[in-house]
């Protein structure tokens, strides 16, 4: 009897300490396991109107045309008044212009201008290559960034250092990467990212795959070609013509896809994560939309960044909507600024350099705390 009452106790015994050893690892699942949102992508979609995913190809051609129309008007008031009074209004108006016309490439390329890819390519390259864009090369790791938005590690722009590394960086690295960012683009084009090995233009780039060559061979000739098109210009009218008509707007321009590519991404209530904590809707969610004002219409509403992201075929002219639609279903993960767009800039700016070098859902910290 004492036996079967020692063999019952023993299995009682093992059997509490089963049960503690089982619930401390089922806590500690708990917390290291990935967050989930509380709503699937389908359910996002589902809010919106069906009309919001198809294309007008001739809406879309309207803001093209109207695009085009609008800076060869500007460079014929231009050279009729050649005034340099009136110059530089000239070059922001015609810079904030290009930028507008990219944004429409930006549609081309993304599939979301027309239901077809042969229409899409030649807007996008009549879009781009007068601004000197390599459609085709853009085009490619511009999916490759919406596909991994919010990975630290697989981002393909705009994504955060860690601290380590930021420590290790030179002054020059900080100076171009934290303090000079709004010149960075053609740096971009020519070297990509910081970490990121390759170049737009070329086809061998670990950008792109074996069947994409003839794209990149495509693009790159024609960007060629605009270069050579601007020196010739040089050659017959001279290097003040170059920089009062061309130039300056293109720098312009190159401000404003910093400027509004920064303020899309780089902000410190944005989370970023790693590894298996990321999963697509989650990244495309780690963005922010942000008023511009009277220049909303004329970029064609790209500050309605949100919706873009979880649904990168949408054409620019339902995203508004869209938006709307999503807002009840989003709840807090929706983000939208409400401050002037210069106070956004200087917030990110100056509180925006790294983050840690462990964990997940992780937030941008300031570099300045640090000296």
């Amino acid at each position: 009897m004492k036996d079967e009452t020692s063999v019952i106790l023993n299995k009682l015994k093992n059997l509490v300490q089963s049960n503690t050893v089982f619930n401390q690892t089922t806590q500690i699942n708990s917390t290291t396991s990935k967050i989930e949102l509380p709503f699937t992508i389908q359910e996002v979609k589902a809010a919106i109107p069906t009309y919001c995913f198809q294309p007008s190809l001739w809406r879309s051609l309207g803001y093209f045309f109207l695009d085009i129309g609008i800076i060869a008007a500007l460079y014929g008031v231009a050279y009729n008044l050649d005034s340099w009074f009136f110059f530089p209004f000239f070059w922001l108006m015609q810079g904030t212009m290009f930028w507008a016309l990219f944004v429409v490439g930006h549609d081309c390329g993304h599939g979301s201008f027309s239901k077809h890819k042969w229409v899409n390519n030649l807007i996008g390259h009549l879009c781009h290559i007068p601004i000197l864009v390599p459609y085709h090369g853009w085009r490619i790791s511009h999916r490759t960034h919406h596909a991994n938005t919010g990975n630290i590690d697989t981002d393909e722009s705009w994504y955060p250092v860690s601290e380590s590394k930021y420590n290790m960086m030179a002054w020059y690295e900080k100076l171009f990467r934290f303090y000079l960012l709004l010149l960075a683009y053609p740096l971009y084009l020519f070297k990509r990212s910081p970490n990121r090995k390759g170049s737009h233009f070329l086809p061998k780039s670990p950008l792109f795959r074996p069947h994409e060559k003839w794209d990149i061979v495509t693009s790159s000739a024609l960007w060629i070609s605009m270069v050579g098109f601007l020196g010739y210009l040089t050659y017959q009218f001279g290097l003040v013509f170059l920089v009062k008509y061309y130039l300056v707007p293109y720098v312009i321009f190159i401000i404003w896809l910093d400027l509004v590519t920064f303020l899309h991404h780089t902000d410190s209530d944005i989370p970023w994560y790693r590894g298996d904590d990321w999963y697509f809707l989650k990244g495309a969610l780690s963005t922010i939309d942000h008023d511009y004002g009277f220049i909303n219409s004329i970029h064609h509403n790209i500050g309605t960044h949100v919706a873009h992201h979880i649904f990168l075929s949408m054409p620019h002219y339902h995203l508004k909507t869209a938006t709307e639609a999503i807002k009840p279903i989003l709840g807090k993960y929706y983000r939208k600024s409400s401050q002037p767009i210069w106070k956004s800039f200087f917030k990110s700016y100056m509180t925006c350099h790294f983050v840690s070098d462990t964990g997940s859902q992780v937030y941008y910290q300031s570099g300045l705390k640090k000296s």
